[in-house]
């Protein structure tokens, strides 16, 4: 079994850790703030707003508190006035760069395919509404 082992518990079953990765890299948000995060160091929030783009404040909020209440980023205020608030990733946060890049270079690859595939499979169920 070599690697799977290291996964715990029976492979991505309820208890396998691997589902952890899964879960973290699911959010739409989540791992584009980490691989910004990776590529240009501590951000504030307003620069990762303009950074992302397409993302709101809100969101980039809860993202920004839901990656913190996972381990992989860190929040760091600042004693100075005003109050200056930043955001670094963590170790974790780090090593989740090498799987962010590997999945970018799959939907490099492999993206026209899964984008045909989704218009396809849109296509037919819309002529058949429009038919009704």
């Amino acid at each position: 079994m070599g690697e799977l082992e290291d996964m715990g518990g029976d492979v991505f079953a309820a208890d396998c850790r691997a589902r952890i990765g899964f879960e973290v890299l699911a959010n739409r948000w989540d791992s584009v703030i980490v691989y910004i995060l990776g590529e240009q160091g501590p951000m504030r929030p307003r620069g990762m707003l303009t950074r992302i783009g397409g993302i709101g404040p809100k969101v980039l909020n809860d993202a920004l508190r839901r990656l913190e209440y996972n381990g992989l980023v860190e929040r760091r205020r600042y004693a100075e006035a005003p109050p200056r608030v930043d955001y670094a990733l963590t170790d974790a946060g780090t090593a989740l760069l090498d799987p962010i890049r590997a999945l970018g270079a799959w939907a490099a690859v492999h993206g026209e395919t899964v984008l045909a595939a989704q218009n396809s499979y849109r296509r037919p169920q819309n002529q058949v509404a429009r038919s009704k």
